[in-house]
């Protein structure tokens, strides 16, 4: 398992911390509400978080099972016929029941602490992964004017604040901007996605100093089509990035 450097503290501080924090404000997992000191419980983590499928490396969609002797394929058929912008994603879980709770929690209900859950879980998800390339500089995927004024914070801004911390990693969360006010890809024909989101992104010219030759890390909630990635990946490769991973907390799987 790689050591990860990053952001280090007293253990004694924290834990006398977490204490006082416990006792003025309660908490209570947010899948079985069972009481407790943090916003999931051990038992909710290990039930949910366990063993993880094999994985596309490009997209993170399920691989299909492969006999005991049949070695299992890097990248999924789909990503061998049509490769996205983006060069790796890594996800921590399915965007499936009841894990999509703490996703609609954080989204529409504001439980900002379930944030910090999904970071640590990445930062998990990255330590299974001895082959994952670390990125050198974490970027949000960012939210619409519109739309950030509507929800009041960016849920993919709020996981990549500490997920940076974990992994010791630069959070650059104006590498990129949304130019174009999208409708939400949930709504939209599966057909329609792609050109929903065509040029709604873009990397101003003072980011791309930093994107030049550089390994860019993309953190989002949930990655479902793959399509808003593709195309802040492309944003990005336009832009000189050299090599583009996706960091999502939750991949929805695919439909047959």
């Amino acid at each position: 398992m790689p050591a990860l450097p990053g952001f280090t503290s007293s253990p004694g501080l924290r834990t006398l911390g977490q204490a006082l924090l416990g006792l003025v404000m309660p908490c209570c997992c947010a899948l079985c509400g069972g009481p407790g000191d943090a916003a999931l419980c051990d038992a909710c983590r290990r039930q949910c978080f366990g063993a993880m499928p094999a994985r596309c490396r490009q997209c993170a969609n399920p691989l299909p099972v492969a006999g005991h002797d049949a070695a299992v394929p890097e990248r999924c058929g789909r990503c061998l016929s049509d490769a996205p912008a983006f060069d790796a994603t890594l996800a921590a879980s399915d965007y499936a029941l009841p894990v999509d709770q703490l996703v609609l929690q954080l989204k529409f209900g504001a439980r900002l602490a379930l944030a910090g859950v999904f970071a640590q879980l990445l930062r998990d998800a990255v330590l299974a992964r001895p082959d994952f390339i670390l990125p050198q500089l974490l970027c949000p995927v960012p939210l619409g004017p519109r739309r950030l004024a509507e929800r009041g914070f960016n849920q993919a801004l709020e996981i990549a604040r500490p997920l940076a911390r974990h992994l010791g990693v630069a959070l650059h969360p104006r590498l990129a901007a949304r130019v174009r006010e999208t409708a939400a890809q949930t709504r939209t024909p599966a057909s329609e996605r792609r050109r929903n989101l065509r040029s709604a992104f873009v990397v101003p010219p003072a980011a791309r100093v930093h994107v030049a030759g550089r390994h860019v890390g993309l953190v989002d909630d949930v990655m479902s089509s793959g399509q808003t990635l593709n195309e802040l990946a492309a944003a990005f490769k336009r832009a000189g990035a050299a090599r583009v991973s996706n960091l999502v907390f939750a991949r929805t799987p695919p439909r047959c």
